[in-house]
């Protein structure tokens, strides 16, 4: 914490990303049905004045002004409400950005920056920095002064990347990363060429001209110098630090957020300039770090397999949205299990890669680690037969997508109620047959699903949710399950699931232009963004929503929320004003 003491960094771009978030969140709020009602119906005589009728023609008359009068204020009040659409539409486009997944993105960044610290490139480079920034500097006090200005330079040049990718894309392109099935076909193949490099297949390195042409310039000395040589050691430490950016930027655009790469990025800055800048504070304490070795590289390759796992969750996404049908949960958990293995395999030594050292013996970090990663390894294994594995349902895919459950074999589990209804066939079913949870039933359409509500007199729970949706599983595998949670989901509400990002193209005679975007509505994902955009304006999943039977909000929307009393309270409230 003294270096942001000295520069004041910190509280800056805390203050800033503060304001980038609450101008997103400036925005109006639904009416609930409970504003709607007037709470007082009578009507007082008092002060009652009586006027002559008029004849015939003077009734005419004022009738005519009347309606001239009523037809000049529509037509302004719809210019005017037109206008504001345009005028606002820029600021609309930009929802409201989540702060708990922005600190997210950032701490995922600072734990990267740790790593990539621990990485060949750059472990070695810590004592040199050090030592230059000590002894030829002339003074400590300047040698400490410098090496902030080091710090704070790499931080600059991170940070500047970040926010490069936000204006190049902007923030409507970053939300559709997260379920263009392009894009995350195309990231599926970044991140394995990523944990290829990592496990020494090649090396992944910038032009070498551009390297010496930094390094030249770092010789000026002065401030500018200081930050050449930072920017030297962005490029020589790219082979190493390459992989780990852009999996961070993977993750922090198809967060879909604005300030989430730029904060991922500070993150990520912040961890790979802390080392140099808390040595140069304290030179003595270099000579407690470990000395570099082969354990340098195992932290390569264990990364890169971590980098393979994590590539399987986009082909996931694409395979979801597009209904490819034969990425289930089962494979992609026997790849993460095969990937757990070799991971174990090769913490205790039985598997090595070119350019690993040998392993005399096993030392006691490896060793704890090694056990870590087989533990995980069996814990993933009943998951092949259908346990829910909480821990990770984040990452895989719905468990409707399993084709060998062993639950749903032996006919465990509450069945989902019967709903007497009218109507006889449900709208997109079969497009979301994957998507199906046990013990509910689900509708997919928001005509059927308020005359069903209407028909069982039960208010409607609308789930915004995806599939590419992490934190939809987490609620519908950590939270759905609980019997209380399900006990109210099967026999009080009717359930209604709004894919955002299902690629199904309407029928033509259902495809329209937003009000809200000015754009044409194709899509079934599409139009159940439009209306979560539109009526509630958030485009965050999930997004919880409770409507009365004529499609009135009946108390505040919920997103996603882990703490399963706080969901119970939520259907609970909704259920009373319902009643009421």
């Amino acid at each position: 914490m003294k270096l942001f003491s000295k520069i004041n960094w910190l509280p800056t771009s805390i203050a800033v990303v503060t304001l980038l978030i609450v101008f997103g969140l400036n925005a109006p709020k639904p009416v609930y049905a409970a504003q709607k009602q007037s709470k007082d119906t009578t009507v007082s005589a008092n002060d009652v004045q009586f006027t002559d009728i008029p004849t015939a023609a003077d009734s005419i008359a004022i009738r005519k002004k009347a309606l001239e009068a009523k037809q000049a204020a529509a037509s302004a009040a719809a210019a005017t409400e037109q206008a504001a659409k345009i005028a606002n539409h820029a600021s609309k486009s930009t929802l409201k950005g989540n702060p708990e997944s922005i600190w997210a993105i950032f701490i995922a960044g600072f734990l990267q920056g740790l790593l990539a610290v621990l990485m060949p490139c750059i472990y070695p480079l810590l004592p040199l920095t050090v030592s230059f920034f000590t002894k030829k500097s002339g003074s400590r006090r300047k040698g400490i002064t410098q090496s902030f200005i080091y710090g704070l330079s790499i931080i600059v040049i991170y940070v500047t990347l970040g926010v490069l990718i936000s204006i190049i894309f902007g923030p409507e392109a970053l939300n559709n990363l997260a379920t263009n099935g392009i894009f995350n076909l195309f990231f599926f193949l970044l991140l394995v060429v990523f944990g290829a490099s990592f496990l020494g297949a090649f090396e992944i390195t910038l032009p070498s001209s551009l390297a010496n042409k930094l390094d030249a310039n770092s010789d000026k000395g002065g401030l500018s110098g200081i930050f050449f040589m930072a920017a030297t050691l962005v490029v020589v430490s790219f082979s190493c630090t390459g992989p780990l950016i852009g999996n961070l930027l993977v993750i922090s655009a198809t967060s879909g957020d604005r300030v989430a790469p730029a904060m991922g990025m500070f993150g990520f800055s912040l961890a790979l300039a802390l080392p140099f800048t808390i040595f140069a504070l304290f030179p003595s304490a270099l000579k407690s770090l470990p000395k570099s070795g082969g354990w340098l590289n195992s932290i390569k390759v264990v990364l890169g397999l971590l980098e393979l796992g994590f590539a399987l969750k986009f082909l996931s996404n694409v395979d979801l949205a597009y209904h490819w049908n034969w990425f289930d949960r089962e494979v992609f958990l026997s790849i993460w299990i095969t990937l757990g293995i070799i991971g174990f395999l090769y913490l205790i030594g039985k598997i090595k890669f070119s350019h690993d050292s040998d392993l005399p013996y096993l030392s006691v970090p490896r060793t704890f680690i090694a056990i870590i990663v087989f533990a995980f390894t069996v814990y993933m294994i009943p998951g092949l037969w259908g346990a829910p594995l909480k821990v990770i349902s984040g990452f895989l895919p719905p468990p409707a997508t399993q084709d060998f459950d062993l639950t749903r074999s032996m006919g465990s589990g509450p069945s989902a109620p019967e709903q007497k209804t009218s109507i006889k066939e449900k709208k997109y079913e079969s497009i979301f047959a994957r998507g199906k949870h046990q013990g509910l039933n689900e509708w997919y359409d928001y005509d059927q699903a308020l005359q069903v509500s209407k028909e069982l007199k039960k208010p409607i729970l609308i789930d915004f949710t995806g599939w590419n949706c992490a934190n939809c599983r987490k609620m519908e595998n950590e939270v759905w399950p609980d019997p209380e949670v399900r006990k109210r989901m099967q026999n009080d509400f009717v359930l209604l699931e709004l894919y955002v990002d299902e690629k199904t193209d309407l029928p033509a005679s259902e495809v329209y232009t937003s009000s809200f975007s000015f754009k044409k509505i194709t899509g079934i994902g599409a139009k159940n963004s439009d209306y979560e955009t539109t009526k509630f304006n958030t485009n965050s999943q999930p997004y919880y929503v409770i409507l009365d039977s004529n499609g009135n909000v009946l108390v505040p929307p919920k997103g996603a929320d882990f703490n399963i009393q706080a969901y119970i309270k939520f259907l609970d409230s909704g259920i009373a004003a319902y009643k009421k």
